[in-house]
């Protein structure tokens, strides 16, 4: 069974490349109490099809480059906000 994350997608500069981000629950040892702490993976996006804001189901892979060892298993909710694309029709 290979590793699997749910995480939202952060950033998108990268060609075939999404910066995905992980939020994991953890108990601090002393005072017992629960916090969320992030990590951020570079996810490998063939189709670039990810947007900002996506919730998305991550799963490893071989590595495919020197930090991105991660590939984009499927889009869970595409993101709410709201993108503009202006058509020439409008002109």
């Amino acid at each position: 069974m290979r590793q699997n994350f749910m995480g939202v997608v952060v950033g998108t500069a990268m060609q075939k490349t999404v910066k995905v981000r992980v939020m994991s629950q953890k108990i601090h040892p002393i005072v017992r109490k629960t916090y969320k702490s992030y990590k951020n993976y570079l996810v490998h996006d063939e189709g670039s099809s990810c947007k900002l804001g996506d919730v998305v189901r991550i799963e490893a892979c071989r590595p495919l480059s020197a930090r991105k060892h991660f590939t984009v298993a499927e889009i869970v909710a595409a993101s709410k906000v709201w993108d503009h694309t202006p058509n020439s029709a409008e002109s």
